[in-house]
């Protein structure tokens, strides 16, 4: 009997066949949430390695405890401004990169 080896899979090939293509609707609903869990995750790092409670950082922010705690476990669509405020608040660099599909962006 001839022994077969175990067929291996990319990510994005998994991806591909469960979640959708690159550019499909419902891709494009997945990559936005992970990436709103990566901020969420990065909003309670920087909280706790200043020692702040959700509840002192929404003091800080203007906001509830509970709005703290949904962005931290992406259990929201908060508002652009509101993000910002959070990162201010933990005193942060925050860096995001605009890419433009089929266009050239130069900003003076």
């Amino acid at each position: 009997m001839k022994k077969q080896g175990v067929k291996t899979y990319t990510l994005d090939e998994v991806t591909d066949k469960y979640i959708g293509e690159r550019g499909s609707a419902k891709r494009e609903a997945f990559e936005n949430e992970l990436r709103l869990d990566l901020i969420g995750e990065a909003i309670k790092k920087a909280r706790k390695e200043r020692n702040l409670t959700q509840e002192e950082l929404g003091a800080l922010v203007g906001v509830k405890k509970s709005q703290i705690s949904k962005l931290e476990n992406s259990l929201t669509d908060a508002r652009f401004e509101t993000i910002l405020k959070v990162f201010k608040a933990l005193n942060a660099r925050i860096n995001f990169n605009v890419e433009l599909l089929n266009q050239s962006l130069k900003l003076t």
